[in-house]
């Protein structure tokens, strides 16, 4: 039973590797775009951590991204279902 735990964990976890370039841009792209049009942060950020990104909805998103916060999902078809 800990092994079905351990590799639940081990699903949940988030890689960057595990998507394409064209999954991340879209991914970063799409939360860019929001960010753009007034969402709220997904992370706390300081004055001090914005000034470093700019205040750019584009690095404020790929931030996001690499901290694995990003609410969006990917699907993938596989073919013959």
């Amino acid at each position: 039973m800990a092994a079905k735990k351990s590799a639940k964990k081990s699903e949940d976890h988030f890689n960057a590797d595990d998507f394409s370039k064209y999954e991340k841009a879209r991914m970063v792209g799409s939360r860019a775009l929001q960010l753009s049009m007034g969402a709220p942060f997904l992370l706390k950020m300081d004055q001090k951590a914005l000034a470093v990104l700019q205040y750019n909805p584009v690095r404020i998103a790929l931030h996001e991204f690499q901290e694995g916060v990003l609410p969006i999902t990917v699907r993938r078809p596989v073919p013959g279902q």
